[in-house]
C-alpha cells in the first residue's frame, strides 16, 4: 500500500517518504522547501504562508504517490 500524506505532516517528513514531492511543492509556489524553517512546518502551515489550499496540495501529492 502506498503511503499517503495529510496536511498536518511536517514537510521534512513528507520528503523522507518520497523526495519526488519536492518538485510538486515547488511548482505550487513553495520555493523555500530547502529552508531549515520550512522543513519544520506542516504542509498546512506552509500552504497558509504561501496563500495555497492545503487540501488541494494533499490531493495532488497523494495522487502522485498513488501512481508510483
Amino acid at each position: 500500500m502506498t503511503e499517503r500524506i495529510n496536511k498536518e505532516m511536517i514537510i521534512a517528513d513528507m520528503l523522507k517518504i518520497d523526495p519526488g514531492i519536492a518538485p510538486i511543492l515547488m511548482a505550487s509556489g513553495m520555493h523555500c522547501i530547502g529552508c531549515p524553517s520550512a522543513q519544520g512546518e506542516s504542509l498546512e502551515e506552509a500552504a497558509m504562508v504561501h496563500g495555497l489550499d492545503a487540501n488541494e496540495l494533499v490531493n495532488t501529492v497523494n495522487e502522485y504517490l498513488s501512481k508510483k
